[in-house]
């Protein structure tokens, strides 16, 4: 007997699930609302990726070795990976999801275009769905789904994984001169304020030709948003000047990992799971990486046609929590403290001009592993801290804000 499963989803946590599952020889539908859909997102993917998902270097639009952070007082601290080895991916979502969905249904998935308009929890579960473009329906029964759609999850709605609060990213994309585009050719910017952003930080990252300017809010604040782009673009300034904005974008972003992701036989990855940190906003890697670890585990425990259990599905989050629970941890720690007020963003760009902070923070982001310092670098990254958070009291400047200008 061979199980089915039913990925609904098909950006990297339901492609990479199609894929493992193709690959073991079960059964495998990924469902996706729309073949050419283009998530906005700013796309930065770390090293570890590359390798651990095979991914070619057509789908990375540029390798990034440089980072400028720039304080609210406008303090710039340029951060550089000297081995050349070493990068930040940059990609265009529409062009990495498109290359993981091919692969999954090369290697045996059935990809079906069509938004899922339906789901009836039983054994079998029987999803409905429809393709907007033609109008076609169609039904998938499944042992198993694995839900991969997003934020907005129907499958998690389904069954009632619960609620998160969440924050809303949104992005310009600007075509710029060529001239203008040399200048990040290897280069992307972060820009700290409440001016550009009360909950996070503002970017300018680069792609293939034109660079992605965005920042991101919580909820609360998301009025806001138009006057935040406002100031981040005056305070990018002539380095964007000239450019053509050739598409707008927006999305949200869950704030936590939802209460429920595994019930009954349905599991929740990625965005649909709450699997985006905090302080970074990274989700690219672990959605992918929760979309691995399910269908591996579902994979394991199907072999001779068994059907897993809820109790044996739970162990996808013993496993995430092992591997990942700390990182998130420290993320948001570091949210916390250093993204609270304008002295605490000055003195969160002054401690990353160390060199010893940069390469715990770069081996962090590359690697995905919280490495420890050994004790005389651990004590001098901790005083450095202290002594940031002190002078950043001194040197924060009164900003105009968007709240004052609401």
């Amino acid at each position: 007997m061979t199980i089915r499963v039913a990925v609904v989803g098909g950006g990297p946590a339901g492609s990479s699930a199609a894929e493992v599952l193709a690959k073991a020889g079960i059964e495998t539908y990924l469902l996706e609302k729309n073949l050419n859909n283009s998530k906005p997102c700013g796309g930065a993917i770390p090293l570890c990726m590359v390798d651990e998902f095979d991914l070619p270097p057509s789908i990375i639009d540029r390798q990034v070795r440089n980072m400028t952070m720039i304080s609210p007082s406008n303090y710039h601290v340029n951060i550089n990976l000297p081995n050349k080895s070493e990068y930040i991916g940059m990609c265009r979502r529409e062009i990495l999801d498109g290359f993981m969905r091919e692969r999954a249904a090369t290697l045996g998935a059935n990809l079906i275009e069509g938004v899922l308009t339906d789901m009836q929890m039983g054994h079998p579960y029987t999803l409905s769905w429809r393709n907007p473009k033609t109008g076609k329906t169609g039904e998938i029964k499944a042992d198993i789904v694995i839900g991969a759609d997003g934020f907005h999850s129907k499958v998690a709605k389904t069954i009632d994984a619960g609620e998160v609060p969440y924050a809303i990213a949104y992005q310009e994309r600007i075509k710029l001169p060529a001239d203008k585009m040399n200048y990040y050719l290897d280069r992307a910017e972060m820009y700290l304020g409440g001016d550009v952003s009360p909950d996070f930080y503002a970017w300018v990252f680069p792609k293939s030709d034109h660079v992605a300017v965005g920042t991101g809010t919580m909820i609360p604040n998301k009025h806001g948003l138009p006057s935040m782009q406002d100031y981040l673009r005056k305070r990018a300034g002539t380095k964007i000047e000239g450019g053509e904005i050739i598409k707008i974008e927006a999305h949200p972003l869950p704030e936590c990992p939802r209460p429920r992701r595994v019930v009954d036989r349905v599991m929740l990855v990625g965005d649909a799971a709450g699997y985006v940190t905090k302080s970074s906003g990274e989700g690219i890697y672990f959605a992918a990486k929760s979309g691995r670890m399910a269908a591996q585990l579902v994979a394991e425990l199907s072999q001779g046609g068994r059907i897993p259990e809820e109790a044996q599905l739970k162990e996808y989050l013993h496993q995430w929590d092992k591997a990942y629970g700390l990182t998130y941890k420290v993320l948001s720690i570091l949210q916390n403290v250093f993204y609270r007020s304008e002295a605490s963003r000055e003195a969160f760009v002054e401690m990353c001009a160390d060199r010893d902070v940069q390469r715990l923070t770069f081996d962090s982001y590359l690697y995905k592993t919280v490495v420890p310092a050994n004790p005389f670098v651990q004590m001098k990254i901790t005083l450095k801290t202290l002594a940031s958070l002190v002078r950043g009291h001194a040197l924060a400047p009164e900003l105009p804000t968007y709240r004052r200008s609401a």
